[in-house]
């Protein structure tokens, strides 16, 4: 090391690369006085942590950039961690963008749509969002509620010469492509739909309300009732989101697990007083780090790419330089952003929720291993679905009956994407009637909760444990709707979705519990899996029933009649052929059947006349 170079070190805020032997980078640092912190690296070894020891020795040369500030010096040092990715540097391995959607206010005729990247190109960007799903899923809704059109219609240019799409026919969209629309009643419209996407209910319902009554008043009585449905499937989708702060606050909360030396960190999405979605993501080489400079490196990262920063970000620990961070991150905003790690109160409370969420996902990893070796297949169906976590066990239900007869439920596991046979299980209906596919339906499942819970905790002997991530329902809405009302009951919280058939009783797609179709590629590997699980729990539910239709049609079923065993029924079988001729005996053909006792004939034809 050059020692000349490191006793004339300005004394000046700047940033510094460490290097090895072959010139490469393997740490990048900032510091308030370049001078003072490079120099502690090469004095006082012995007290340095074992990492930090293990890097000096490392070191063949530095370089470093001299800043006008301690931001410049932040800004910096972020974009050469990414940059250079250094073998000593704590590194967030997440390159994720979140989906938002995008409104082009700068258009006369403004469109909605997915972006993947928020830019400052005069629209107007919600979200984050945790999932592409939840973007397709609000677009749709949005232009479901508001009729606008969400199709490639260039207005207004097309307005006026295209035939309307069935949208339009159904009343969902304004038809701008038949019949043109103003300006000012178009961005009306938007401005309504921004509103919605705002978070702001209130004033939307209180503007449609308005107009039911204006509508109400003209006698225009199925335009009220239009708004009216619109203004109730608000209300509804109101009641679902997750109310965070009375507030109405845009807030991130970060929460962090640490295990070894990687540590598990989920951001919290509140916009609004509103949590719309979650973040989860790892910080390798954690293991010496303090806590205050791991909070520090996550924000500076997680950040450094980021458009959409709320004014508030609450951190489970106390971060290094947070009014450094804080200035950093009000420049980027172009407002004012405060770092803070609450000590008491309802935010220390989110906090210590988000760390309980990070441990979680601890757990799931070591459950489910890396990630590395996860099915694609999975992998899509988690973001498809917008699940939180990948979906380790997936049980598929079916009802099969013949004409209301002989019903039977199947259930069939996925354990990790792959069929799990000895987990598979079967259910005889007993008390919904055959034809019931819902009732059917409601009992399987509600047997299979309660044997898992009657099982206990013990997941290594249970029979029905553990409870699976993921229901899929071969049947319909009214199955669907049953089951969810089912599990609140029971207070199970598991994801449920429909398993959505085409007129060739093939696979098309999955439903949610809002009736929302939920499409997949036919090509991915998630549509293959679902594939798979469809038709498996299809063959096994119907496997078994034509078992029990076989032990009807070949006579098994007389030995469930006391006093009959396999040979009475071999006797019996030989005398009338078929278990159908068993059924239409009188009393006296059956009292002629020779070889077998009086009492046990009584017996028999009391089975299928007496007691059918």
């Amino acid at each position: 090391m050059d020692k000349e170079k490191l006793l004339n070190l300005p004394e000046e805020p700047g940033v510094y690369l460490m290097k090895d032997a072959d010139g490469t980078v393997i740490y990048v640092g900032k510091a308030k006085i370049l001078k003072n912190r490079i120099k502690q690296y090469f004095t006082g070894i012995q007290n340095h942590t074992p990492k930090v020891r293990a890097m000096v020795a490392n070191i063949e040369s530095f370089e470093y950039i001299i800043t006008d500030s301690e931001i410049e010096a932040l800004i910096l040092e972020c974009n050469l961690i990414k940059k250079y990715k250094p073998y000593y540097n704590i590194l967030l391995k997440d390159d994720k963008h979140y989906p938002y959607i995008k409104v082009t206010l700068r258009d006369d005729y403004p469109k909605i749509f997915l972006a993947r990247k928020m830019q400052k190109d005069g629209s107007k960007y919600f979200g984050p969002y945790t999932s592409s799903f939840a973007v397709r899923e609000a677009i749709n809704m949005t232009c479901k509620l508001f009729r606008l059109p969400d199709c490639n219609l260039k207005m207004p240019a097309d307005m006026g010469k295209k035939r309307a799409c069935l949208n339009a026919h159904i009343g969902q969209c304004i038809a701008p492509c038949e019949q043109p629309i103003t300006r000012e009643e178009y961005r009306k419209m938007i401005a309504r739909a921004c509103a919605f996407l705002e978070g702001d209910h209130e004033t939307v319902i209180r503007q449609m309300e308005e107009e039911m009554l204006v509508a109400s008043d003209a006698m225009e009585f199925e335009k009220a009732a239009l708004i009216r449905d619109k203004i109730a499937s608000i209300k509804k989708i109101e009641e679902k989101q997750k109310i965070i702060s009375d507030r109405q606050a845009d807030e991130d909360v970060i929460g962090f697990y640490r295990q070894e030396h990687k540590t598990y960190a989920v951001v919290f999405f509140i916009r609004r007083g509103r949590l719309i979605g979650r973040h989860s993501t790892v910080l390798h080489k954690t293991g010496e780090a303090e806590e205050a400079q791991l909070c520090s490196t996550f924000i500076q990262q997680f950040y450094a790419d980021e458009q959409d920063i709320p004014k508030m970000i609450y951190t489970c620990y106390e971060p290094a330089d947070a009014e450094l961070l804080s200035r950093w991150l009000s420049r980027k905003s172009g407002r004012k952003v405060l770092v803070r790690c609450p000590k008491r109160g309802d935010k220390k409370k989110l906090t210590e929720m988000a760390c309980k969420n990070a441990r979680q996902n601890a757990v799931d990893q070591l459950l489910h291993g890396s990630g590395k070796n996860i099915p694609k297949g999975l992998l899509g169906l988690q973001e498809a679905l917008g699940l939180p976590a990948v979906p380790g066990r997936i049980e598929a239900y079916d009802i099969s009956h013949t004409a209301g007869t002989d019903a039977v439920g199947s259930m069939v596991v996925f354990c990790d994407g792959r069929s799990a046979r000895s987990k598979y299980r079967h259910f005889k209906i007993k008390v919904a009637t055959g034809g019931d596919d819902v009732a059917c339906m409601t009992e399987v499942i509600y047997r299979r909760i309660k044997r898992a819970q009657e099982e206990g905790e013990n997941a290594d002997t249970g029979a029905f444990l553990p409870l699976p991530d993921v229901i899929l329902l071969d049947g319909g809405k009214g199955q669907l709707h049953a089951v969810k009302e089912l599990l609140e009951l029971l207070d199970t919280d598991i994801k449920i979705f429909g398993m959505v058939k085409d007129d060739k009783h093939k696979t098309r797609a999955l439903i949610n519990e809002n009736d929302q179709e939920i499409g997949l590629l036919k090509t991915s590997e998630a549509f293959r899996l679902l594939s798979e699980i469809q038709e498996e729990v299809h063959r096994f539910a119907v496997t078994y029933h034509k078992k029990l239709r076989s032990k009807r049609v070949t006579g098994s079923v007389l030995e469930e009649i006391e006093g009959v065993g396999d040979a009475t029924r071999k006797k019996i079988m030989q005398h009338f052929k078929t278990i159908s001729a068993v059924r239409r005996a009188s009393e006296d053909e059956m009292m002629a059947v020779p070889g077998i006792s009086k009492n046990t004939l009584k017996n028999i034809y009391n089975f299928f006349h007496k007691t059918s």
